[in-house]
């Protein structure tokens, strides 16, 4: 009975739902009572209580290897979302997004079910090349990047965006490190700059013990525009059965147990031998929660990797065992009470030295490219969604980084009026920008009336 209520809920969610129309920069989103999360020390905040990041990777369709996106598949999130509710989870992940679709239904029902994004920027077709960094860092692939961030800075319960995943694989490729800070910085001078409200960016690291916690450090050292806003990693040490030691993420706690900003495992969930998630109880333990803020379980639908919770056909999700483990772990595991032991304070870390597992030669990063740079005033207009030519090996001499940044150079000095692309000295707050939340049709009505409409 109260799957079926959940059910007919989110069904009058979605109709009662229309197609927003606008650019991606000034389009007001519906109101909603979810209070937006922060950052503040290493930790998240909802309000004044600590948040703790319990959910799983959503992307349905990613094994079939065609770029998808579950955000503008309201049917698709009609049918996940109670089992996001049955989970307990309070976030998912998603990997890919159409930058030109609307995605007002399924984010107004997951802030409906309470449940926040955490969205990783790049596409397949945009994003960095590891092999050739430097060509690929061009204003083409960052006004994809700012594109969805117009797109999805308006939802409240847009979490934080991710500003790269996995980008350094491996021991020998950490060279593609500046280029990764440099679009972190580059995103949040872009949410500054175009009045948005602070919403957190950071990177997701691979699984890579060589070199994890130097680009931790990374992200966290120099000025303050240039360090991220927190810092995430793929994390499959955990194998049932196993424990806080066996595991190492005793080790784990203790490296990092002076860092500066949040950290959290945007992946997680050995599938060696049991998946009975006994690594939940200590995630949310005491012994964790003073340097994580919680985790996401890898993934949510069976993609042809046994990583899958539920299996997928088409309109049913049916859980499987995985999933019941999962739903037991995060009932039977409340968050610490209190702050968790949580800092609040947040120190930069020292820039890793180059070495033979950092191949850094000193602190300095690229440029934001010139064109890149006038989206700050301008807005990025368009996104070129998930069958544009992509960005890759679109880098020439107009569109690359043309020098080095000055420390500093990623400071919001100016913010722009999303509505009309001029320049004010104070930013707006996400609240003022909507109008308290009216509809895109009144906005636009109010436009008419009063000659512009005042975001």
């Amino acid at each position: 009975m109260k799957q079926n209520l959940v059910r007919g809920f989110l069904a009058a969610t979605f109709a009662a739902c229309t197609s927003a129309v606008g650019t991606p920069v000034i389009a007001p989103r519906a109101s909603s009572t979810v209070v937006p999360v922060t950052v503040s020390g290493n930790a998240f905040y909802q309000g004044t209580e600590r948040f703790y990041i319990r959910g799983v990777d959503y992307a349905p369709g990613g094994g079939i290897g065609t770029p998808t996106d579950p955000i503008a598949d309201s049917a698709g999130c009609e049918r996940d979302i109670p089992n996001f509710t049955k989970l307990g989870i309070n976030t998912i992940r998603v990997y890919t997004i159409d930058n030109t679709a609307n995605h007002d239904a399924c984010m107004n029902a997951l802030a409906a079910a309470g449940i926040y994004l955490v969205l990783d920027t790049d596409t397949p077709l945009y994003s960095l090349n590891r092999a050739d960094p430097a060509p690929s860092y061009n204003s083409i692939y960052l006004q994809s990047v700012f594109a969805t961030i117009d797109a999805f800075a308006n939802y409240p319960n847009t979490l934080a965006f991710l500003s790269g995943n996995e980008v350094i694989n491996n021991a020998s490729n950490t060279n593609v490190a500046p280029y990764v800070k440099a679009t972190t910085r580059d995103m949040k001078q872009y949410i500054g700059s175009r009045g948005y409200r602070k919403i957190p960016v950071g990177y997701s690291a691979a699984d890579v013990e060589a070199n994890q916690q130097l680009m931790a450090e990374y992200m966290n050292c120099g000025t303050d525009d240039q360090r991220s806003d927190f810092y995430s990693i793929n994390d499959y040490s955990w194998c049932d059965p196993s424990n806080f030691q066996t595991s190492g993420w005793d080790t784990l706690v203790a490296n990092y147990s002076s860092y500066g900003i949040p950290l959290f495992m945007s992946e997680y969930g050995c599938i060696t031998n049991n998946r009975t998630f006994e690594e939940v109880a200590a995630l949310y333990s005491p012994e964790m929660t003073s340097v994580f803020s919680g985790g996401l379980v890898y993934e949510y639908s069976e993609e042809g990797n046994n990583y899958g919770l539920v299996t997928i056909n088409g309109n049913t999700a049916t859980p499987n065992d995985q999933f019941t483990y999962l739903e037991t772990a995060y009932k039977n595991t409340p968050n610490p009470t209190g702050l968790g032991g949580a800092k609040t304070s947040s120190p930069a870390s020292n820039c890793p030295p180059e070495s033979a597992q950092w191949q850094v030669a000193n602190d300095d990063l690229p440029a934001i490219p010139a064109p890149a740079a006038a989206y700050m005033k301008s807005g990025a207009g368009k996104g070129p969604g998930l069958s544009g030519p992509g960005s890759q090996a679109a880098g020439t001499t107009e569109n690359e980084s043309t020098g080095t940044a000055s420390a500093g150079s990623g400071t919001v000095t100016e913010t722009a009026s999303a509505s009309s692309g001029t320049s004010t000295s104070t930013a707006k707050s996400a609240a003022a920008r909507v109008g308290g939340g009216f509809s895109v049709v009144v906005a636009l009505l109010s436009s008419l009336v009063m000659g512009m409409l005042l975001l």
